[in-house]
Protein backbone atom coordinates (compact mmCIF):
# COMPACT_ATOMS: atom_id res chain seq x y z
CA UNK A 1 0.00 0.00 0.00
CA UNK A 2 2.67 2.47 1.05
CA UNK A 3 4.97 1.41 -2.40
CA UNK A 4 1.96 2.01 -4.55
CA UNK A 5 0.94 5.36 -2.53
CA UNK A 6 4.73 6.58 -3.40
CA UNK A 7 4.83 5.74 -6.70
CA UNK A 8 1.26 7.40 -7.67
CA UNK A 9 2.99 10.23 -5.44
CA UNK A 10 5.79 10.30 -8.05
CA UNK A 11 4.44 9.80 -10.67
CA UNK A 12 2.21 13.42 -9.96
CA UNK A 13 5.34 14.75 -9.54
CA UNK A 14 6.99 13.57 -12.37
CA UNK A 15 3.65 15.28 -13.96
CA UNK A 16 3.25 18.20 -12.22
CA UNK A 17 6.61 18.89 -13.09
CA UNK A 18 6.30 18.17 -16.87
CA UNK A 19 3.70 20.85 -16.77
CA UNK A 20 5.26 23.37 -14.85
CA UNK A 21 8.65 23.56 -17.54
CA UNK A 22 5.96 23.31 -20.73
CA UNK A 23 4.42 26.57 -18.98
CA UNK A 24 7.75 28.23 -18.58
CA UNK A 25 8.39 27.37 -22.10
CA UNK A 26 5.43 28.65 -23.70
CA UNK A 27 5.51 31.58 -21.18
CA UNK A 28 9.41 32.12 -22.87
CA UNK A 29 8.11 32.25 -26.26
CA UNK A 30 5.22 34.12 -25.90
CA UNK A 31 7.57 36.89 -24.06
CA UNK A 32 10.14 36.59 -26.91
CA UNK A 33 6.70 37.22 -29.19
CA UNK A 34 6.26 40.97 -27.37
CA UNK A 35 9.62 41.86 -26.05
CA UNK A 36 11.16 44.48 -28.45
CA UNK A 37 14.04 43.85 -30.62
CA UNK A 38 15.99 46.24 -28.95
CA UNK A 39 15.02 44.92 -24.69
CA UNK A 40 16.59 41.89 -26.69
CA UNK A 41 19.76 43.16 -27.70
CA UNK A 42 20.08 44.89 -24.14
CA UNK A 43 19.87 41.18 -22.84
CA UNK A 44 22.14 39.40 -25.18
CA UNK A 45 24.61 42.40 -24.31
CA UNK A 46 24.42 41.57 -20.86
CA UNK A 47 24.76 37.99 -21.59
CA UNK A 48 28.23 38.54 -23.32
CA UNK A 49 29.28 40.70 -19.97
CA UNK A 50 27.98 37.72 -17.86
CA UNK A 51 30.46 35.34 -20.37
CA UNK A 52 33.72 37.44 -19.46
CA UNK A 53 32.52 36.30 -15.49
CA UNK A 54 32.83 32.90 -13.91
CA UNK A 55 29.10 32.96 -14.24
CA UNK A 56 28.69 31.64 -17.57
CA UNK A 57 30.68 30.77 -20.58
CA UNK A 58 31.27 31.99 -24.15
CA UNK A 59 29.83 29.36 -25.83
CA UNK A 60 26.96 29.60 -22.90
CA UNK A 61 25.89 32.72 -24.03
CA UNK A 62 26.24 32.57 -27.93
CA UNK A 63 24.04 29.34 -27.81
CA UNK A 64 21.69 31.54 -25.27
CA UNK A 65 22.08 34.47 -28.32
CA UNK A 66 21.65 32.20 -31.40
CA UNK A 67 18.39 30.19 -30.13
CA UNK A 68 16.89 33.43 -28.73
CA UNK A 69 17.11 35.11 -32.24
CA UNK A 70 15.76 32.28 -33.77
CA UNK A 71 12.96 31.68 -31.68
CA UNK A 72 12.06 35.14 -31.97
CA UNK A 73 12.07 35.25 -35.67
CA UNK A 74 9.79 32.08 -35.24
CA UNK A 75 7.41 33.90 -32.20
CA UNK A 76 7.07 36.87 -33.78
CA UNK A 77 5.91 35.65 -36.97
CA UNK A 78 3.41 33.22 -35.31
CA UNK A 79 1.85 36.32 -33.17
CA UNK A 80 1.68 38.47 -36.37
CA UNK A 81 -0.08 35.92 -38.40
CA UNK A 82 -2.54 34.86 -35.06
CA UNK A 83 -3.68 38.64 -34.91
CA UNK A 84 -4.43 38.82 -38.75
CA UNK A 85 -5.88 35.51 -38.40
CA UNK A 86 -8.44 36.22 -35.22
CA UNK A 87 -8.97 39.86 -36.84
CA UNK A 88 -10.21 38.76 -39.88
CA UNK A 89 -12.39 35.94 -38.42
CA UNK A 90 -13.79 38.56 -36.47
CA UNK A 91 -14.86 40.03 -39.35
CA UNK A 92 -15.81 37.67 -41.72
CA UNK A 93 -19.97 37.47 -41.49
CA UNK A 94 -20.24 37.77 -45.09
CA UNK A 95 -19.46 36.21 -48.04
CA UNK A 96 -17.45 39.21 -49.07
CA UNK A 97 -14.99 38.53 -45.77
CA UNK A 98 -14.23 35.09 -46.80
CA UNK A 99 -11.19 35.94 -49.26
CA UNK A 100 -9.76 37.57 -46.39
CA UNK A 101 -10.37 34.99 -43.64
CA UNK A 102 -8.57 32.45 -46.19
CA UNK A 103 -5.63 34.54 -46.66
CA UNK A 104 -5.54 35.01 -42.77
CA UNK A 105 -5.38 31.19 -41.94
CA UNK A 106 -2.69 30.76 -45.10
CA UNK A 107 -0.76 33.05 -43.05
CA UNK A 108 -1.17 31.79 -40.04
CA UNK A 109 0.12 27.69 -41.63
CA UNK A 110 2.75 29.69 -42.92
CA UNK A 111 4.09 30.92 -39.38
CA UNK A 112 3.51 27.70 -37.79
CA UNK A 113 7.25 26.81 -37.87
CA UNK A 114 7.47 23.75 -35.35
CA UNK A 115 8.89 25.08 -32.54
CA UNK A 116 10.73 21.62 -31.72
CA UNK A 117 11.88 21.36 -35.07
CA UNK A 118 14.03 24.96 -34.94
CA UNK A 119 14.98 24.11 -31.31
CA UNK A 120 16.09 20.73 -31.84
CA UNK A 121 18.01 22.34 -35.18
CA UNK A 122 19.42 24.65 -33.14
CA UNK A 123 20.55 22.48 -30.27
CA UNK A 124 22.14 20.14 -32.90
CA UNK A 125 24.47 23.11 -34.22
CA UNK A 126 25.86 23.97 -30.68
CA UNK A 127 26.57 20.34 -30.18
CA UNK A 128 28.48 20.82 -33.42
CA UNK A 129 30.47 23.59 -32.87
CA UNK A 130 32.44 21.51 -30.31
CA UNK A 131 32.81 18.63 -32.33
CA UNK A 132 32.45 19.32 -35.99
CA UNK A 133 32.54 23.05 -36.40
CA UNK A 134 32.44 23.11 -40.45
CA UNK A 135 29.45 20.62 -40.02
CA UNK A 136 27.65 23.16 -37.84
CA UNK A 137 28.44 25.95 -40.22
CA UNK A 138 26.86 24.25 -42.81
CA UNK A 139 23.90 23.32 -41.03
CA UNK A 140 23.69 27.62 -40.05
CA UNK A 141 24.04 28.24 -43.59
CA UNK A 142 20.53 25.76 -44.56
CA UNK A 143 19.07 26.94 -41.27
CA UNK A 144 19.41 30.94 -42.78
CA UNK A 145 18.03 29.64 -46.13
CA UNK A 146 14.77 27.69 -44.65
CA UNK A 147 14.02 31.54 -42.71
CA UNK A 148 15.08 33.47 -45.61
CA UNK A 149 12.56 30.97 -47.57
CA UNK A 150 9.92 31.25 -45.07
CA UNK A 151 9.45 34.55 -43.99
CA UNK A 152 8.43 36.50 -47.05
CA UNK A 153 5.68 34.16 -47.26
CA UNK A 154 4.54 34.90 -43.87
CA UNK A 155 4.36 38.35 -44.93
CA UNK A 156 3.11 38.22 -48.82
CA UNK A 157 -0.51 38.79 -49.59
CA UNK A 158 -1.85 36.28 -51.96
CA UNK A 159 -0.17 32.96 -53.40
CA UNK A 160 3.15 31.67 -54.01
CA UNK A 161 5.12 29.42 -57.19
CA UNK A 162 6.13 26.26 -57.08
CA UNK A 163 9.73 27.34 -57.16
CA UNK A 164 9.39 28.91 -53.98
CA UNK A 165 8.02 25.86 -52.50
CA UNK A 166 10.65 23.72 -53.61
CA UNK A 167 13.42 26.64 -52.30
CA UNK A 168 11.70 26.20 -48.81
CA UNK A 169 11.23 22.31 -49.23
CA UNK A 170 15.55 21.97 -50.77
CA UNK A 171 16.47 23.98 -47.17
CA UNK A 172 14.28 21.70 -44.61
CA UNK A 173 15.42 18.54 -46.39
CA UNK A 174 18.71 19.55 -45.96
CA UNK A 175 18.26 20.39 -42.67
CA UNK A 176 16.74 16.86 -41.92
CA UNK A 177 19.36 14.80 -43.75
CA UNK A 178 22.21 16.69 -41.41
CA UNK A 179 20.00 15.49 -38.42
CA UNK A 180 19.34 11.47 -40.48
CA UNK A 181 22.44 11.59 -42.18
CA UNK A 182 22.48 7.77 -44.15
CA UNK A 183 19.04 7.51 -43.19
CA UNK A 184 17.69 9.74 -45.47
CA UNK A 185 17.75 10.12 -49.46
CA UNK A 186 16.38 13.06 -51.38
CA UNK A 187 15.53 13.52 -54.62
CA UNK A 188 13.76 16.51 -57.26
CA UNK A 189 12.58 16.49 -60.24
CA UNK A 190 10.63 19.41 -60.45
CA UNK A 191 11.02 21.10 -64.47
CA UNK A 192 12.32 24.51 -64.31
CA UNK A 193 9.74 25.94 -66.93
CA UNK A 194 7.09 25.01 -63.68
CA UNK A 195 8.93 26.96 -60.84
CA UNK A 196 7.07 30.00 -61.97
CA UNK A 197 3.58 28.39 -61.85
CA UNK A 198 1.15 28.82 -59.16
CA UNK A 199 1.25 26.58 -56.08
CA UNK A 200 -0.28 27.56 -52.60
CA UNK A 201 2.25 27.93 -49.63
CA UNK A 202 3.29 25.45 -47.52
CA UNK A 203 1.44 22.39 -48.76
CA UNK A 204 4.32 20.76 -50.61
CA UNK A 205 6.44 21.13 -47.05
CA UNK A 206 3.44 19.72 -45.24
CA UNK A 207 3.33 16.35 -47.32
CA UNK A 208 7.67 16.04 -47.02
CA UNK A 209 7.17 16.49 -43.18
CA UNK A 210 4.57 13.56 -43.05
CA UNK A 211 6.61 11.21 -45.36
CA UNK A 212 9.63 11.84 -42.92
CA UNK A 213 7.43 11.52 -39.43
CA UNK A 214 5.22 9.17 -40.80
CA UNK A 215 6.87 6.80 -43.24
CA UNK A 216 10.78 7.19 -42.68
CA UNK A 217 11.33 8.02 -38.70
CA UNK A 218 9.90 4.57 -37.72
CA UNK A 219 12.13 2.56 -39.94
CA UNK A 220 15.64 1.78 -38.55
CA UNK A 221 17.21 2.10 -41.53
CA UNK A 222 15.35 5.53 -43.14
CA UNK A 223 14.64 5.21 -46.55
CA UNK A 224 14.38 8.10 -49.77
CA UNK A 225 11.76 10.76 -50.70
CA UNK A 226 10.95 11.85 -54.16
CA UNK A 227 9.26 14.50 -55.30
CA UNK A 228 8.37 15.62 -58.56
CA UNK A 229 6.01 17.89 -60.60
CA UNK A 230 4.36 17.46 -63.74
CA UNK A 231 1.82 19.25 -65.99
CA UNK A 232 -1.01 17.16 -67.48
CA UNK A 233 -2.83 19.43 -69.99
CA UNK A 234 -4.42 22.05 -67.75
CA UNK A 235 -3.66 20.33 -64.22
CA UNK A 236 -0.62 20.82 -62.62
CA UNK A 237 0.28 17.39 -60.43
CA UNK A 238 3.40 17.84 -57.59
CA UNK A 239 3.83 14.74 -55.56
CA UNK A 240 5.62 13.51 -53.02
CA UNK A 241 6.68 10.13 -52.68
CA UNK A 242 8.27 7.89 -49.77
CA UNK A 243 9.79 4.24 -49.45
CA UNK A 244 8.74 4.37 -45.56
CA UNK A 245 6.27 1.95 -43.10
CA UNK A 246 3.86 2.51 -45.71
CA UNK A 247 0.05 4.31 -45.69
CA UNK A 248 -1.08 5.78 -42.62
CA UNK A 249 -4.47 6.02 -41.69
CA UNK A 250 -3.73 8.49 -39.01
CA UNK A 251 -1.15 10.80 -41.23
CA UNK A 252 -4.13 10.77 -43.50
CA UNK A 253 -6.20 11.92 -41.23
CA UNK A 254 -3.78 14.17 -39.69
CA UNK A 255 -4.53 18.13 -38.81
CA UNK A 256 -1.95 18.97 -41.60
CA UNK A 257 -3.60 17.36 -44.50
CA UNK A 258 -7.02 17.82 -43.67
CA UNK A 259 -5.90 21.92 -43.58
CA UNK A 260 -4.62 20.66 -46.88
CA UNK A 261 -7.88 19.89 -48.21
CA UNK A 262 -9.82 22.66 -46.69
CA UNK A 263 -7.89 25.09 -48.19
CA UNK A 264 -7.98 23.61 -51.80
CA UNK A 265 -11.68 23.60 -51.72
CA UNK A 266 -11.73 27.18 -51.19
CA UNK A 267 -8.91 28.35 -53.32
CA UNK A 268 -10.47 26.49 -56.00
CA UNK A 269 -13.51 24.73 -55.61
CA UNK A 270 -14.13 21.33 -56.94
CA UNK A 271 -11.28 22.30 -59.33
CA UNK A 272 -8.53 21.04 -56.60
CA UNK A 273 -7.47 17.77 -55.01
CA UNK A 274 -5.04 15.52 -52.77
CA UNK A 275 -4.69 12.42 -53.41
CA UNK A 276 -2.66 9.40 -50.95
CA UNK A 277 -1.87 6.54 -52.55
CA UNK A 278 -0.35 3.31 -51.43
CA UNK A 279 2.15 2.16 -54.53
CA UNK A 280 2.93 -1.22 -55.57
CA UNK A 281 6.42 -0.98 -54.13
CA UNK A 282 5.68 0.09 -50.74
CA UNK A 283 5.79 3.15 -48.98
CA UNK A 284 3.09 5.96 -49.61
CA UNK A 285 2.50 8.69 -52.37
CA UNK A 286 0.93 11.90 -51.86
CA UNK A 287 -0.44 14.27 -54.66
CA UNK A 288 -1.85 17.69 -55.13
CA UNK A 289 -3.53 18.67 -58.61
CA UNK A 290 -4.25 22.18 -58.93
CA UNK A 291 -4.60 24.03 -62.29
CA UNK A 292 -1.92 25.35 -64.05
CA UNK A 293 -2.00 28.65 -63.74
CA UNK A 294 1.39 30.41 -64.33
CA UNK A 295 0.73 34.33 -63.42
CA UNK A 296 -3.21 33.73 -61.86
CA UNK A 297 -2.10 33.09 -58.58
CA UNK A 298 1.13 33.40 -57.88
CA UNK A 299 1.65 37.56 -57.08
CA UNK A 300 4.52 37.55 -55.11
CA UNK A 301 7.58 40.36 -54.21
CA UNK A 302 10.56 38.59 -54.36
Amino acid sequence: MRLAAGRAGAIGFLRELGETASNLWWQFFDWLAQVPFRQLVVTWVLAWLLACTPVLLPKQAFAFMLISCGLKVLAGGKRKAEIEARAAAAHAGTESMERRVVEAQMAALQAQVEPHFLFNTLALIGQLIETDPPQAARIHEHLIDYLRSTLPQMRARGGGTLGRQVALSRSYLAIMQARMKQRLAVSFDVPPELESAAFPPMMLQTLIENAIKHGLEPKIEGGRIDIRAHVDDTVMQVEVQDDGAGFSRYAADGVGLTNIRERLALLYGGRAELLIEAPPEGGCRACIRVPFAPDIFAKEKP
